[in-house]
């Protein structure tokens, strides 16, 4: 179990999470080190200003973290590196929803535990409304935690380092190799629609022919989008886990 590795995963959530942000778009408000200002009047009991949000450091916010999320997860109850995969949604997403999400997610190998907890996290945020704005970030998120989990995973298995820097490493060439072919489709669908659509009006102008044109189109476009963002999750991918492969014992 995983009783000694809240500090471990807490350093990566808070590498995530940095310092003091106020952005409009962000429901949370005034937050730093990943305490939003509510969380911080719920944890003093109190009215707090933006000032102390601020202010807050790395002793302050450490009890949050293992009270608000870690133990209400059961942190110390799972395997090494769901854990992590576990935490990281629990203080981005809520507990609740992180603890169905593993609940949904697991299987008896810890390494395909983590990945699925992933995949599960990227297609409810993909859905979110902010998604235009953060969904960059929490792609590299995802992905970074993804990596990292699994290495804890299979640390904790017995792999040796050279086992889990080679693992990372064909997951990383497996990654390369999928954007490389949502890249392709996205340009195959872009270059259809823009084909479609340039057609439409010397074709025909009979109206039931325009609206079908419209709906062809318009799928093209949306399967465009789908693989040039298959693409941008699955280059991310592979950054995490060249990342990891090139920090094992280093």
């Amino acid at each position: 179990m995983a009783a000694g590795n809240f500090d471990q995963c807490l350093a990566i959530v808070l590498k995530h999470e940095g310092g003091y942000v106020d952005h409009p778009r962000d429901p949370g408000g005034a937050t730093n080190l990943g305490v939003t200002i509510g969380t911080l009047r719920a944890w003093r009991g109190r009215i707090v200003t933006k000032a102390e949000v601020r202010a807050l450091t790395f002793a302050d916010v450490k009890p949050i973290y293992r009270k608000n999320y870690w133990d209400v997860v059961g942190g110390d109850s799972l395997t090494t590196g769901v854990d992590l995969a576990v935490f990281d949604p629990a203080v981005n997403s809520g507990p609740a929803r992180a603890k169905q999400w593993y609940a949904r997610a697991r299987n008896a190998d810890p390494v395909v535990t983590v990945r699925n907890i992933c995949d599960i996290r990227m297609g409810f945020l993909r859905a979110l409304g902010t998604w235009s704005t953060f969904g960059k970030g929490w792609t590299r998120r995802v992905a970074d935690i993804r990596a990292r989990g699994e290495a804890m995973a299979r640390r904790a298995l017995g792999q040796t380092p050279t086992q889990v820097r080679e693992a990372a490493t064909a997951e990383a060439e497996r990654a390369r190799a999928d954007a490389r072919k949502a890249d392709q489709k996205s340009v195959a669908a872009g270059g259809g629609a823009a084909g479609s659509s340039a057609a439409v009006p010397v074709v025909s102008l009979d109206p039931a022919f325009l609206a079908v044109s419209a709906v062809v189109v318009t799928a093209l476009v949306v399967l465009a989008f789908y693989f040039w963002h298959r693409e941008r999750n699955d280059l991310a991918v592979k950054e995490a886990y060249q990342r990891v492969a090139a920090e094992v014992d280093a």
